[in-house]
């Protein structure tokens, strides 16, 4: 395998992608760089993307809102009371749990204050916050477009029934079933409901309890750093890394955190040609990385190299069995613990059965899980794995 870089400094990124599945970790030099540093150029604030956030999670405006007029709408009523039945529905299936096993197993250091790395989340913004609420970036990394928030302008013209009927439609399978589903990310996300997963994501911070600060609209440069683009920039080529840097409050305890969502190709063809991300992940040490919902991308050897990567960077990895196969996980660099119950895949995953895990699911020592999350939820047994650097 031969890796191309532009830039000397992506040697670290060689040395990091030099941890193949199940070989005893090297020593990497890493700086020591915040994911979200923005140098000079902070997120700028504005009220006008929590406002927004807050009308379509069905949540009442703050004072001064320009949203005021349409909240008293029958079909902002509407809205309002199915958001809340939705998210009451979520919290008693999964989201509580959640918070439960959050606080009885991952809130110790590391994973506390470290950065979490999630790659092939979609929209999915409410899970990493629920594992890892301290945390104070949160670098989200898929496939779908960024996007943009709809002006209220835009929203006045619209049917407004119709409209936020499809917006909720947006997040239904996150609340209802705990996942984003990709065939329906297909169709929502690309300019048939949003044009990209912005919206989703400020609704789900809104909901689970935050205020939005402000926005900017990134890009990676050539040496892997975030710097802001205009809403509508282009990118040149074929790879853009564009991206959403948020800032935002959690409403319960006043901390601050960033979430960035970058659109990128994870897919071994097309990462190996992308040294600006390549650069900007190798910086991302001692992450806690969650892999939840991935369709199984990291069993395929076409997802090697982002595979390759998360063992690499990690100081612990949170996932279901669609994560990195359990044979990668070996005993030198990696304590594992499993929690719930593994037999196989569930539906149409069926034929990617690791029976190396369903053995090690055998022993004694195998946690309970107390929440249901993931493929074939709460029609099977849910499970986790943690894997934590030795």
């Amino acid at each position: 395998m031969v890796w191309k870089h532009r830039a000397c400094a992506l040697w670290l990124v060689v040395a990091a992608l030099a941890w193949a599945c199940g070989r005893p970790p090297a020593q990497v030099a890493v700086e020591q760089k915040s994911p979200a540093d923005s140098g000079p150029t902070p997120v700028p604030h504005s009220r006008d993307a929590d406002d927004t956030a807050r009308f379509f999670a069905g949540l009442p405006g703050t004072p001064g809102s320009p949203f005021a007029e349409l909240e008293t709408s029958a079909a902002w009523q509407e809205h309002r009371r199915r958001m809340d039945a939705a998210w009451r529905q979520a919290e008693a299936q999964f989201i509580d749990s959640l918070r439960t096993f959050q606080q009885e197993e991952l809130s110790g250091a590391p994973m506390r204050d470290a950065t979490v790395f999630y790659p092939f989340s979609g929209p999915d913004a409410l899970t990493p916050i629920l594992c890892f609420p301290h945390s104070p970036v949160y670098v989200l990394v898929a496939l779908e477009p960024v996007g943009t928030l709809p002006a209220l302008a835009r929203i006045e013209k619209k049917n407004l029934p119709s409209y936020l009927a499809t917006v909720r439609n947006t997040v239904a399978s996150e609340l209802g079933r705990s996942f984003f589903v990709t065939r329906e990310m297909d169709r929502e996300f690309r300019g048939q409901v949003t044009d990209g997963l912005l919206l989703p994501i400020a609704l789900l911070l809104e909901r689970s309890g935050h205020t939005i600060l402000g926005f900017r609209y990134v890009r990676l440069d050539a040496e892997g750093q975030m710097v802001g683009r205009p809403a509508g920039w282009q990118a040149p080529g074929k790879i853009g890394n564009k991206g959403v840097e948020i800032e935002f409050r959690t409403d319960a305890d006043q901390s601050i955190h960033r979430l960035c969502y970058f659109s990128v190709n994870l897919s071994d063809v097309r990462l190996r040609q992308n040294d600006p991300f390549l650069a900007y992940a190798g910086r991302l040490k001692g992450t806690s990385t969650l892999l939840k919902a991935t369709s199984y991308m990291t069993h395929h050897e076409e997802f090697s190299a982002i595979r390759d990567l998360v063992l690499a960077t990690s100081g612990s990895i949170l996932q279901d069995d669609s994560g990195i196969p359990y044979h990668c996980f070996t005993p030198g660099p990696w304590k594992v613990t499993l929690y719930g119950h593994y037999e196989r895949p569930y539906g149409s995953f069926r034929w990617l059965e690791q029976k190396d895990l369903r053995k090690a699911y055998q022993a004694p020592d195998v946690k309970p899980l107390p929440v249901s999350i993931g493929y074939g939820f709460r029609k099977v047994a849910s499970n986790l794995l943690l894997a934590r650097r030795d």
